[in-house]
C-alpha cells in the first residue's frame, strides 16, 4: 500500500487521500492535544466518519467546511469515549442527523462520566501521592461530550461496517478500559485510536477507582493487535504508521524503560510519586503536570503488581521503596 502523497484530495480540500476509499482530517482546537486524526471511509451510502475530535469554533469550521465540499455522512463510529474523539457526536446527531456508534462499554463509560464521579477522587489520589492540589471543581469545559443518546453499540469481536469493508473490533484497554480497534483483514487496515500513536505515547492512567492496573492490560493488548497483519495503521493522533508490529515493539520497550527509571529512583531511598514525577520530568507548570504525574502514580501500581516496589503509607503519603537489594 502507497504512502499518501502531502497534497489534499482536489475533491475534498480539507481531507488528505490516504487510499482510493479512505481520507484523513486533521481536527485542530486551541487545547489539549491541539489536533486530532480523523478518518472518512467511501462507501456506497456516504462516508462513515471514525472520531471527530474536541469541540471549538475552529474546529467546528473546519467541520462545516468539510461537509460542504459534498460529502454524506452515512453514520459515525467512536472509538471510545474520550471527549477529543466523541466530541462531535451530538453534533452530527442534531445537526446532520447523522447515527452515532459506540461499544457497549464507550456508553457505559459515558452514562458514568456525566455525573463526574472522578472529581474528588482524583483529588484525593493526587495528595495522597505527594502532588499538588487541585481546585475543588476542576476544569470540566468537554462535559457535553457524554450528553448523547447512541443509535448503536457494538461489542468486542464483533464485525461492522466501515465504508464498504467489514471491520473486527477489537477491545484494547490500556489508554482508557473501553478503548476499541478495528481491522478489515481484506485491506489489512488497523484503525488504532489512542492505542498505537506514531512518535507518541498515549499516556495509560488510571483515570478511576475502577482502573486497577492499566499499565499490565494496555501490555496485554498491544501484544494483541501484533497477531494482526497490517499494511497500514491509522491513529488518532500523529503521523500514518506502516510498520505497526515494529512500532508495538518500540512502544513496550518505552514502557519498560519508564518503569525501569522508577525503580532505579527508589532503589536507595523511599520516595513519593511527586518526587520521582519531578526528578524525571523536571519542575512542571501548573498546566503540564497532570498527565506525567497521572502516569508515574499508574506506572508504580503495576511495579507494586509485579513485585519490583513496595509501598508504605505515611503520615498520608505513599512512599516507595525498590525491592532489588543488590549493591
Amino acid at each position: 500500500m502507497n504512502k499518501p502523497e502531502n497534497s489534499n484530495a482536489d475533491e475534498y480540500p480539507t481531507l488528505t487521500k490516504v487510499t482510493d476509499e479512505i481520507y484523513q482530517l486533521k481536527v485542530r482546537y486551541p487545547f489539549g492535544m491541539y489536533e486530532m486524526n480523523s478518518f472518512l471511509f467511501k462507501g456506497d451510502k456516504g462516508f462513515t466518519v471514525v472520531d471527530t475530535g474536541s469541540v471549538s469554533a475552529e474546529s467546528k469550521s473546519l467541520w462545516e467546511q468539510t461537509l460542504a465540499s459534498g460529502i454524506t455522512v452515512e453514520k459515525l463510529v467512536l472509538s471510545h469515549a474520550h471527549p477529543d474523539h466523541i466530541g462531535f457526536a451530538s453534533w452530527f446527531q442534531e445537526q446532520h442527523q447523522v447515527p452515532v456508534y459506540i461499544s457497549n462499554l464507550g456508553y457505559k463509560e459515558m452514562q458514568r462520566k456525566r455525573s463526574n464521579p472522578d472529581r474528588n477522587w482524583t483529588r484525593n489520589l493526587f495528595l495522597t501521592h505527594d502532588g499538588p492540589e487541585l481546585p475543588e471543581k476542576m476544569e470540566d469545559s468537554e462535559a457535553a461530550a457524554f450528553e448523547f443518546e447512541p443509535d448503536g453499540i457494538f461489542e468486542n469481536q464483533q464485525q461492522i461496517r466501515i465504508g464498504n469493508d467489514s471491520y473486527e473490533t477489537i477491545w484494547t484497554p490500556g489508554h482508557s478500559s473501553d478503548h476499541f480497534c478495528f481491522y478489515s483483514q481484506n485491506e489489512q487496515v488497523m484503525i488504532t485510536g489512542d492505542h498505537v500513536l506514531k512518535g507518541l505515547a498515549p499516556i495509560i492512567a488510571v483515570w478511576s477507582e475502577q482502573d486497577v492496573n492499566p499499565i499490565k492490560e494496555n501490555f496485554a493488548s498491544l501484544e494483541r493487535l501484533k497477531a494482526y497483519a497490517t499494511k497500514i495503521a491509522l491513529p488518532g493522533h500523529g503521523d500514518l504508521i506502516y510498520n505497526m508490529s515494529d512500532r508495538i515493539d518500540e512502544m513496550i520497550s518505552g514502557h519498560h524503560y519508564r518503569l525501569q527509571q522508577l525503580v532505579a529512583s527508589v532503589k536507595n531511598a523511599e520516595k513519593t510519586s511527586w518526587q520521582v514525577c519531578q526528578e524525571i520530568y523536571g519542575n512542571l507548570g501548573p498546566k503540564q503536570f497532570f498527565a506525567p504525574f497521572l502516569a508515574t502514580i499508574t506506572r508504580f501500581l503495576y511495579l507494586e503488581s509485579t513485585g519490583e516496589v513496595t509501598s508504605e503509607l505515611i503520615n498520608g503519603k505513599v512512599f516507595y521503596r525498590s525491592n532489588d537489594i543488590s549493591s
